[in-house]
């Protein structure tokens, strides 16, 4: 096959400058100095579950809730790595949300081995790391604690 003749007064095309690569976006939910208390005293008819859920994770934990960003209470640390990015960071342990249509429970280690517990619970729905349930009048808050206690527990026992 033969090559087409080169057109004259046609420059080469200039070589791209290299791509500068992306800027590391600063993980936005942060542990912050903001008050547990207040912020679960503006709870209106979630005051009472949060109240709860604040003593069974502090009694899990051993640990004072912290607010992480504005609107996430959570308990205990540890450094998460990403495994798609290699990013790391602080991160809690547990934590709990009262979200407009339900309470959103962190349970960091996830429900891989929880299913039998997950059976008893109560109604419920779950996301990779999250248990969202409507409220704590509704589940068996036994249930909970066990599952509470095991995520600490693997959470724990995780290599540093």
């Amino acid at each position: 096959m033969k090559k087409a003749p080169k057109k004259p007064g046609r420059k080469p095309a200039a070589k791209k400058p290299a791509k500068k690569p992306p800027k590391k976006a600063e993980l936005k939910t942060k542990v912050n100095a903001a008050s547990v208390s207040a912020f679960l005293d503006k709870q209106g008819a979630r005051r009472d579950d949060c109240r709860a859920l604040d003593a069974l994770f502090s009694r899990a934990t051993g640990d004072k809730g912290r607010m992480w960003g504005t609107s996430i209470v959570g308990y205990g640390s540890y450094v998460y790595t990403s495994p798609a990015t290699g990013r790391s960071g602080d991160w809690m342990e547990i934590g709990f949300s009262p979200r407009a249509q339900n309470l959103t429970l962190y349970l960091m280690d996830g429900f891989s081995e929880r299913q039998a517990l997950l059976a008893r619970l109560g109604p419920h729905s779950t996301g990779k790391s999250c248990l969202y349930i409507k409220r704590l009048a509704d589940i068996d808050t036994a249930v909970l604690e066990q599952l509470v206690q095991r995520s600490v527990a693997a959470m724990r026992a995780r290599p540093a």
